[in-house]
Protein backbone atom coordinates (compact mmCIF):
# COMPACT_ATOMS: atom_id res chain seq x y z
CA UNK A 1 0.00 0.00 0.00
CA UNK A 2 1.23 3.49 -0.87
CA UNK A 3 0.08 5.39 2.21
CA UNK A 4 -1.19 8.96 2.19
CA UNK A 5 1.42 10.12 4.70
CA UNK A 6 4.54 8.88 6.45
CA UNK A 7 6.44 11.05 8.96
CA UNK A 8 10.00 11.76 7.85
CA UNK A 9 12.97 11.17 10.18
CA UNK A 10 15.99 13.30 9.34
CA UNK A 11 18.48 11.27 11.42
CA UNK A 12 19.27 13.49 14.41
CA UNK A 13 15.97 13.24 16.27
CA UNK A 14 17.08 10.52 18.71
CA UNK A 15 20.48 12.17 19.21
CA UNK A 16 18.89 15.45 20.20
CA UNK A 17 16.28 13.76 22.42
CA UNK A 18 19.11 11.95 24.21
CA UNK A 19 20.93 15.26 24.59
CA UNK A 20 17.79 16.90 26.03
CA UNK A 21 17.58 14.12 28.61
CA UNK A 22 21.25 14.44 29.49
CA UNK A 23 20.83 18.16 30.09
CA UNK A 24 18.52 17.30 32.98
CA UNK A 25 15.51 19.38 31.85
CA UNK A 26 12.86 17.55 29.87
CA UNK A 27 9.92 19.80 30.79
CA UNK A 28 8.97 22.87 28.79
CA UNK A 29 11.14 25.87 27.95
CA UNK A 30 14.39 23.93 28.02
CA UNK A 31 17.39 24.23 25.72
CA UNK A 32 15.72 22.87 22.59
CA UNK A 33 12.49 24.80 23.08
CA UNK A 34 14.47 28.03 23.09
CA UNK A 35 16.62 26.84 20.18
CA UNK A 36 13.54 26.12 18.04
CA UNK A 37 11.94 29.45 18.87
CA UNK A 38 15.12 31.33 18.00
CA UNK A 39 15.65 29.39 14.77
CA UNK A 40 12.07 29.94 13.60
CA UNK A 41 12.28 33.64 14.44
CA UNK A 42 15.56 33.92 12.52
CA UNK A 43 14.19 32.03 9.51
CA UNK A 44 10.93 33.92 9.17
CA UNK A 45 11.32 37.16 11.09
CA UNK A 46 8.73 36.34 13.75
CA UNK A 47 8.78 39.11 16.38
CA UNK A 48 7.92 36.59 19.13
CA UNK A 49 7.37 32.85 18.85
CA UNK A 50 6.28 30.39 21.55
CA UNK A 51 6.26 26.63 21.06
CA UNK A 52 3.01 24.97 22.17
CA UNK A 53 1.85 21.40 22.49
CA UNK A 54 -0.29 21.75 19.33
CA UNK A 55 -1.71 24.23 16.85
CA UNK A 56 -4.99 23.76 18.74
CA UNK A 57 -3.30 25.07 21.88
CA UNK A 58 -1.85 28.00 19.94
CA UNK A 59 -5.35 28.94 18.74
CA UNK A 60 -6.78 28.60 22.25
CA UNK A 61 -3.99 30.83 23.55
CA UNK A 62 -4.83 33.35 20.81
CA UNK A 63 -8.49 33.38 21.89
CA UNK A 64 -7.41 34.11 25.47
CA UNK A 65 -5.06 36.87 24.37
CA UNK A 66 -7.70 38.80 22.43
CA UNK A 67 -10.03 38.37 25.41
CA UNK A 68 -12.91 36.63 23.66
CA UNK A 69 -16.08 36.97 25.73
CA UNK A 70 -19.54 35.38 25.50
CA UNK A 71 -21.44 37.03 22.67
CA UNK A 72 -18.38 38.04 20.65
CA UNK A 73 -18.60 36.97 17.01
CA UNK A 74 -15.66 35.44 15.15
CA UNK A 75 -15.70 35.02 11.37
CA UNK A 76 -13.86 32.03 9.91
CA UNK A 77 -14.06 29.54 7.03
CA UNK A 78 -16.39 26.56 7.32
CA UNK A 79 -13.95 24.43 5.31
CA UNK A 80 -11.40 23.92 8.07
CA UNK A 81 -10.46 21.71 11.03
CA UNK A 82 -12.53 21.80 14.23
CA UNK A 83 -9.64 23.17 16.30
CA UNK A 84 -10.27 26.62 14.87
CA UNK A 85 -13.88 27.13 16.02
CA UNK A 86 -13.38 25.16 19.23
CA UNK A 87 -10.71 27.57 20.42
CA UNK A 88 -13.20 30.44 20.35
CA UNK A 89 -16.32 28.51 21.34
CA UNK A 90 -14.57 27.56 24.57
CA UNK A 91 -14.48 31.28 25.44
CA UNK A 92 -18.19 31.74 24.61
CA UNK A 93 -17.90 33.17 21.10
CA UNK A 94 -20.48 32.84 18.35
CA UNK A 95 -18.91 31.39 15.20
CA UNK A 96 -19.90 32.92 11.87
CA UNK A 97 -18.88 30.58 9.07
CA UNK A 98 -17.91 31.92 5.64
CA UNK A 99 -17.81 30.28 2.22
CA UNK A 100 -14.70 29.32 0.23
CA UNK A 101 -13.27 30.74 -2.98
CA UNK A 102 -14.15 29.25 -6.34
CA UNK A 103 -10.43 28.94 -7.20
CA UNK A 104 -9.21 27.39 -3.93
CA UNK A 105 -10.63 26.35 -0.55
CA UNK A 106 -9.49 29.51 1.26
CA UNK A 107 -12.09 31.86 2.74
CA UNK A 108 -13.98 34.03 0.24
CA UNK A 109 -12.72 37.43 1.37
CA UNK A 110 -15.15 39.36 -0.85
CA UNK A 111 -18.07 38.09 1.24
CA UNK A 112 -16.54 38.79 4.65
CA UNK A 113 -17.70 42.40 5.06
CA UNK A 114 -21.35 41.36 4.70
CA UNK A 115 -20.87 39.12 7.77
CA UNK A 116 -19.45 41.83 10.04
CA UNK A 117 -21.74 43.12 12.79
CA UNK A 118 -21.18 45.33 15.86
CA UNK A 119 -20.47 42.11 17.79
CA UNK A 120 -17.68 40.95 15.47
CA UNK A 121 -14.33 40.83 17.25
CA UNK A 122 -12.00 38.85 14.99
CA UNK A 123 -11.48 37.25 11.63
CA UNK A 124 -9.57 33.96 11.56
CA UNK A 125 -8.32 32.61 8.24
CA UNK A 126 -6.60 29.40 7.21
CA UNK A 127 -4.03 29.22 4.42
CA UNK A 128 -5.29 25.96 2.92
CA UNK A 129 -2.55 23.70 1.51
CA UNK A 130 -0.09 26.48 2.34
CA UNK A 131 -1.67 28.72 -0.32
CA UNK A 132 -1.90 32.26 1.01
CA UNK A 133 -5.09 34.21 1.41
CA UNK A 134 -5.01 37.75 0.01
CA UNK A 135 -3.51 39.31 3.13
CA UNK A 136 -3.55 42.90 1.83
CA UNK A 137 -7.31 42.72 1.31
CA UNK A 138 -7.84 41.04 4.66
CA UNK A 139 -5.80 43.64 6.53
CA UNK A 140 -7.71 46.40 4.76
CA UNK A 141 -10.97 44.93 6.11
CA UNK A 142 -9.72 44.30 9.65
CA UNK A 143 -8.12 47.74 9.88
CA UNK A 144 -11.28 49.41 8.60
CA UNK A 145 -13.49 47.67 11.15
CA UNK A 146 -10.88 47.56 13.97
CA UNK A 147 -10.93 43.76 14.21
CA UNK A 148 -8.30 41.27 15.25
CA UNK A 149 -6.78 39.20 12.44
CA UNK A 150 -5.55 35.71 13.28
CA UNK A 151 -3.82 33.39 10.83
CA UNK A 152 -4.32 29.66 11.14
CA UNK A 153 -1.05 28.79 9.41
CA UNK A 154 -1.15 25.10 10.40
CA UNK A 155 -0.39 24.09 6.82
CA UNK A 156 1.67 27.12 5.85
CA UNK A 157 5.21 26.72 7.19
CA UNK A 158 7.69 28.18 4.68
CA UNK A 159 4.96 29.77 2.54
CA UNK A 160 5.08 33.42 1.49
CA UNK A 161 2.73 36.20 0.43
CA UNK A 162 4.39 38.84 -1.78
CA UNK A 163 7.78 37.80 -0.42
CA UNK A 164 6.78 37.93 3.26
CA UNK A 165 6.32 34.76 5.34
CA UNK A 166 2.82 33.68 6.24
CA UNK A 167 2.26 34.00 9.95
CA UNK A 168 3.63 37.56 10.01
CA UNK A 169 0.48 39.42 8.90
CA UNK A 170 -2.11 38.86 11.61
CA UNK A 171 -1.97 40.10 15.16
CA UNK A 172 -1.41 36.42 15.99
CA UNK A 173 -0.71 33.24 14.02
CA UNK A 174 -0.75 29.52 14.81
CA UNK A 175 1.38 26.79 13.20
CA UNK A 176 1.20 23.00 13.47
CA UNK A 177 3.97 20.43 13.76
CA UNK A 178 1.62 17.43 13.71
CA UNK A 179 2.99 14.31 12.05
CA UNK A 180 1.02 15.11 8.87
CA UNK A 181 2.78 18.45 8.41
CA UNK A 182 5.92 19.26 6.38
CA UNK A 183 7.90 19.77 9.59
CA UNK A 184 6.75 17.67 12.52
CA UNK A 185 7.45 16.39 16.01
CA UNK A 186 4.46 14.07 16.30
CA UNK A 187 2.33 16.66 18.09
CA UNK A 188 3.37 20.28 18.39
CA UNK A 189 2.51 23.86 17.54
CA UNK A 190 3.69 27.46 17.55
CA UNK A 191 2.08 30.75 18.47
CA UNK A 192 3.52 33.72 16.58
CA UNK A 193 2.87 37.15 18.06
CA UNK A 194 3.19 40.14 15.75
CA UNK A 195 1.57 42.67 18.09
CA UNK A 196 4.02 43.49 20.87
CA UNK A 197 1.21 44.44 23.24
CA UNK A 198 0.60 40.69 23.62
CA UNK A 199 4.22 39.66 24.33
CA UNK A 200 4.17 39.74 28.13
CA UNK A 201 0.67 38.36 28.64
CA UNK A 202 1.24 35.47 26.21
CA UNK A 203 4.19 34.29 28.27
CA UNK A 204 2.09 34.42 31.44
CA UNK A 205 -0.96 32.62 30.01
CA UNK A 206 1.27 29.96 28.48
CA UNK A 207 2.75 29.33 31.96
CA UNK A 208 -0.55 28.55 33.71
CA UNK A 209 -1.24 32.23 34.38
CA UNK A 210 1.96 32.73 36.40
CA UNK A 211 5.01 34.95 35.98
CA UNK A 212 7.22 31.87 36.33
CA UNK A 213 9.28 32.72 33.23
CA UNK A 214 10.11 36.15 34.64
CA UNK A 215 11.13 34.46 37.89
CA UNK A 216 13.58 32.16 36.09
CA UNK A 217 15.09 35.19 34.37
CA UNK A 218 15.62 36.79 37.78
CA UNK A 219 13.16 39.62 37.11
CA UNK A 220 11.03 38.85 40.22
CA UNK A 221 12.03 37.27 43.53
CA UNK A 222 9.18 34.73 43.45
CA UNK A 223 6.50 33.80 40.99
CA UNK A 224 2.75 34.20 41.52
CA UNK A 225 -0.59 33.53 39.91
CA UNK A 226 -1.19 36.79 38.04
CA UNK A 227 -3.68 35.95 35.23
CA UNK A 228 -5.79 33.18 33.76
CA UNK A 229 -3.82 30.55 31.88
CA UNK A 230 -3.18 26.92 31.16
CA UNK A 231 -0.30 24.55 30.41
CA UNK A 232 0.66 25.11 26.80
CA UNK A 233 4.37 24.14 26.98
CA UNK A 234 5.63 21.07 25.10
CA UNK A 235 8.27 18.79 26.58
CA UNK A 236 11.81 19.73 25.61
CA UNK A 237 12.14 16.21 24.17
CA UNK A 238 9.50 17.10 21.58
CA UNK A 239 11.36 20.33 20.89
CA UNK A 240 14.58 18.32 20.40
CA UNK A 241 12.79 16.19 17.79
CA UNK A 242 11.49 19.34 16.11
CA UNK A 243 14.92 20.97 16.05
CA UNK A 244 16.29 18.08 13.98
CA UNK A 245 13.48 18.70 11.50
CA UNK A 246 13.97 22.46 11.34
CA UNK A 247 17.68 22.03 10.61
CA UNK A 248 16.67 20.14 7.46
CA UNK A 249 13.79 22.32 6.33
CA UNK A 250 15.35 23.27 2.98
CA UNK A 251 16.04 19.65 2.09
CA UNK A 252 12.54 18.58 3.16
CA UNK A 253 10.88 21.37 1.21
CA UNK A 254 12.88 20.75 -1.95
CA UNK A 255 11.90 17.08 -1.94
CA UNK A 256 8.22 17.80 -1.36
CA UNK A 257 8.19 20.41 -4.12
CA UNK A 258 9.75 17.91 -6.54
CA UNK A 259 6.93 15.45 -5.83
CA UNK A 260 4.27 18.18 -6.01
CA UNK A 261 5.58 19.45 -9.35
CA UNK A 262 5.74 15.93 -10.75
CA UNK A 263 2.07 15.43 -9.92
CA UNK A 264 1.11 18.79 -11.38
CA UNK A 265 2.98 18.39 -14.65
CA UNK A 266 1.83 14.80 -15.14
CA UNK A 267 -1.85 15.43 -14.34
CA UNK A 268 -2.25 18.77 -16.09
CA UNK A 269 -3.75 17.11 -19.20
CA UNK A 270 -6.70 16.02 -17.03
CA UNK A 271 -7.42 19.63 -16.12
CA UNK A 272 -7.08 20.77 -19.73
CA UNK A 273 -9.79 18.33 -20.73
CA UNK A 274 -12.08 19.38 -17.86
CA UNK A 275 -11.91 16.11 -15.94
CA UNK A 276 -10.47 17.63 -12.74
CA UNK A 277 -9.22 20.92 -11.37
CA UNK A 278 -5.69 21.10 -10.00
CA UNK A 279 -4.43 23.53 -7.31
CA UNK A 280 -4.40 27.13 -8.49
CA UNK A 281 -1.68 29.35 -7.07
CA UNK A 282 -2.35 33.11 -7.11
CA UNK A 283 0.56 35.14 -8.45
CA UNK A 284 1.06 36.75 -5.03
CA UNK A 285 2.00 33.54 -3.20
CA UNK A 286 4.49 30.67 -3.16
CA UNK A 287 3.88 26.94 -2.89
CA UNK A 288 5.17 25.02 0.15
CA UNK A 289 4.00 21.65 -1.24
CA UNK A 290 1.98 20.74 1.82
CA UNK A 291 -0.94 19.19 -0.06
CA UNK A 292 -1.49 18.11 -3.64
CA UNK A 293 -5.19 17.91 -4.32
CA UNK A 294 -7.55 17.44 -7.24
CA UNK A 295 -11.16 18.64 -7.43
CA UNK A 296 -13.53 16.30 -9.26
CA UNK A 297 -16.75 17.26 -11.00
CA UNK A 298 -19.01 15.48 -8.50
CA UNK A 299 -19.09 13.21 -5.45
CA UNK A 300 -19.89 10.07 -7.42
CA UNK A 301 -16.78 10.36 -9.59
CA UNK A 302 -14.60 11.17 -6.57
CA UNK A 303 -15.89 8.15 -4.67
CA UNK A 304 -15.23 5.90 -7.66
CA UNK A 305 -11.71 7.33 -7.95
CA UNK A 306 -10.89 6.71 -4.29
CA UNK A 307 -12.17 3.13 -4.65
CA UNK A 308 -10.12 2.66 -7.82
CA UNK A 309 -6.94 3.85 -6.11
CA UNK A 310 -7.62 1.69 -3.05
CA UNK A 311 -8.05 -1.35 -5.29
CA UNK A 312 -4.59 -0.56 -6.64
CA UNK A 313 -3.18 -0.21 -3.10
CA UNK A 314 -2.90 3.58 -3.10
CA UNK A 315 -4.41 5.62 -0.28
CA UNK A 316 -6.08 8.83 -1.42
CA UNK A 317 -8.28 10.80 0.97
CA UNK A 318 -10.86 13.56 0.97
CA UNK A 319 -10.55 16.34 3.55
CA UNK A 320 -12.91 18.46 5.63
CA UNK A 321 -16.67 18.25 5.95
CA UNK A 322 -18.12 21.76 6.11
CA UNK A 323 -18.41 22.64 9.78
CA UNK A 324 -21.59 24.65 9.25
CA UNK A 325 -23.32 21.33 8.44
CA UNK A 326 -21.70 19.35 11.26
CA UNK A 327 -23.93 17.51 13.77
CA UNK A 328 -22.65 19.79 16.52
CA UNK A 329 -23.13 23.16 14.80
CA UNK A 330 -25.78 22.87 12.08
CA UNK A 331 -28.56 24.04 14.41
CA UNK A 332 -26.45 27.04 15.46
CA UNK A 333 -25.60 28.08 11.89
CA UNK A 334 -27.79 30.65 10.18
CA UNK A 335 -29.67 29.86 6.98
CA UNK A 336 -26.92 30.89 4.57
CA UNK A 337 -25.88 28.31 1.98
CA UNK A 338 -22.13 27.84 1.53
CA UNK A 339 -22.02 26.21 -1.91
CA UNK A 340 -18.27 26.27 -2.45
CA UNK A 341 -17.63 24.62 0.92
CA UNK A 342 -20.04 21.85 -0.02
CA UNK A 343 -18.38 21.48 -3.41
CA UNK A 344 -14.94 21.02 -1.83
CA UNK A 345 -16.23 18.59 0.79
CA UNK A 346 -17.77 16.46 -1.96
CA UNK A 347 -15.21 16.79 -4.72
CA UNK A 348 -11.70 17.41 -3.32
CA UNK A 349 -9.25 14.52 -2.91
CA UNK A 350 -5.65 14.52 -1.70
CA UNK A 351 -2.83 12.43 -3.16
CA UNK A 352 0.04 10.83 -1.20
CA UNK A 353 2.75 13.41 -0.50
CA UNK A 354 5.61 12.94 1.93
CA UNK A 355 9.40 13.20 1.91
CA UNK A 356 10.13 9.46 1.65
CA UNK A 357 7.69 8.82 -1.19
CA UNK A 358 9.79 7.23 -3.92
CA UNK A 359 9.59 8.63 -7.43
CA UNK A 360 8.53 5.26 -8.82
CA UNK A 361 5.61 5.37 -6.37
CA UNK A 362 4.76 8.90 -7.51
CA UNK A 363 4.74 7.58 -11.07
CA UNK A 364 2.45 4.74 -10.00
CA UNK A 365 0.01 7.22 -8.44
CA UNK A 366 0.03 9.22 -11.68
CA UNK A 367 -0.35 6.14 -13.91
CA UNK A 368 -3.18 4.73 -11.80
CA UNK A 369 -4.94 8.10 -11.79
CA UNK A 370 -4.72 8.39 -15.55
CA UNK A 371 -5.97 4.80 -15.97
CA UNK A 372 -9.10 5.70 -13.97
CA UNK A 373 -10.12 8.24 -16.58
CA UNK A 374 -9.34 5.91 -19.47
Amino acid sequence: MISFNKPHITGNELNYISDAISRGKTAGDGYYTKACQELLSDLYGFPKAFLTTSCTDALELAALLINIQPGDEVIMPSYTFVSMPNAFLLRGAKIVFADSNIDNPNIDIIKIESLITPATKAIVVVHYAGIACDMDLLKEITDKHKLFLIEDAAQAIDSYYKGKPLGTFGHLAAFSFHETKNISCGEGGLLVINDESFFKRAEIIREKGTNRSAFFRGEVDKYNWVDIGSSFLPSDMLAAFLYAQLENIDNIQNRRKLIWNTYYDSLLPLEKTGLVKLPRLPTYCTNNAHIFYMVFNDLEIRTAYIDHMKANKIQTVFHYIGLHNSPFYKDKHDDRNLPMVEMYQDCLVRLPLFYDLEINDVEKVVKTTLSFFQ
